[in-house]
């Protein structure tokens, strides 16, 4: 395993969160994960489980802990290499908290009113909001702003978060000594929002309209079947540019399956059925290796915990450069 300090070498920093929620689903592979692994080649990453967000709604430590290291699994197994990338648990850096303790202190009341977790919070009902759940976004801008990253990827829905982390960064480098650098948002516009089976919002668990690929092949089939379509008759035309059959399709296949299954479209004589089969072979194909890896990995879970605790160690030692800063810039 690598025993490098995070050092970037002239690459461009990059820094990701991930929260433990679960099994993974197509949504999250194509907004997220596919993109954090693929930039550990070019950039140099830093990626973490957001365990500490987590517990604005998880409250059992024994969920919490394996579903953490379930997010570890799940990544390793879709090709995260941790000789390239720094992969850590969020809890394991104390630096996270203090600098987000010192965040809150500059950070004003209005801008945190603003933001959209909290503000959906409410909005939905929900009984008695924390103030975890309201100071959210400063933990976050200290999650980010604390490895001094150049890009941060995100979905349209999260840029937001960045603005705020960018605005406490302008008001710590102004209040006190210019410490910060100010990151930008990433967001590959052409997987920034995947349709879910009920084609017509976005994928996400909240709404129950997921594919999970890590799920036994029985329940990935039952997702995939589930998709919603219209009612147009198997013997008539089909648009392909308005299915999320055909558009998750497209993000699977090669450029000459893909002109294929338009053709079928278009034609006529294919039904809905026929491409849900289509696309669940291609699912299945498309994840079988990675299917195999977290098998391997749940049989050498003692990997997976060093693994966290060797990146824990790389991720220290970068906090602990830019908290010497700021205390030095502070008073402390």
């Amino acid at each position: 395993m690598s025993k490098t300090t995070g050092k970037t070498g002239g690459k461009k920093v990059v820094l990701s969160g991930i929260q433990p929620s679960g099994k993974p689903h197509l949504g999250n592979y194509l907004g997220a994960i596919k993109n954090h692994i693929a930039m550990q080649d070019t950039y140099d990453c830093r990626i973490f489980i957001a365990d500490l967000h987590a517990l604005t709604t998880v409250r059992d430590a024994t969920k919490l802990h394996e579903m953490s290291r379930e997010v570890a699994i799940d990544y390793l197994a879709l090709g995260l290499d941790p000789d390239k990338a720094v992969f850590f648990r969020q809890s394991d850096v104390a630096e996270h908290c203090e600098l987000a303790w010192i965040f809150s202190c500059i950070t004003p009341f209005g801008l945190l009113e603003r933001a959209h977790a909290y503000k959906d919070a409410t909005a939905k009902g929900m009984k008695e909001p924390t103030a975890g759940l309201f100071t959210y976004p400063v933990l976050m801008a200290a999650d980010i702003l604390l490895y001094q990253p150049d890009l941060v990827p995100v979905g349209k829905d999260q840029k937001q978060h960045i603005e705020i982390a960018r605005d406490i960064a302008v008001k710590f480098n102004s209040t006190f000594k210019k410490t910060f650098k100010l990151p930008d948002p990433y967001i590959p516009e052409e997987t920034a929002y995947i349709i879910g089976t009920d084609g017509e919002h976005k994928m996400s668990k909240s709404y129950g309209n997921v594919i999970e690929f890590f799920a036994e092949e029985k329940d990935i089939k039952k997702q995939v079947m589930g998709i919603k379509t219209d009612s147009t008759p198997v013997e008539d035309p089909k648009d392909p540019d308005t299915s999320a059959i055909f558009k998750l399709y497209s993000h699977f296949a090669q450029e000459k399956e893909i002109k294929e299954l338009r053709t079928k479209f278009e034609a006529g004589g294919f039904g809905y059925g026929d491409a849900k089969k289509v696309l669940l072979e291609k699912l299945l194909d498309y994840f079988a290796p990675f299917r195999k890896k977290r098998f391997e990995l749940l049989e050498n879970l003692s990997y997976v915990d060093d693994v966290l605790k060797e990146g824990a160690k790389r991720a220290q030692g970068l906090a602990r450069e830019t908290m010497e800063k700021v205390r030095k810039n502070i008073g402390l």
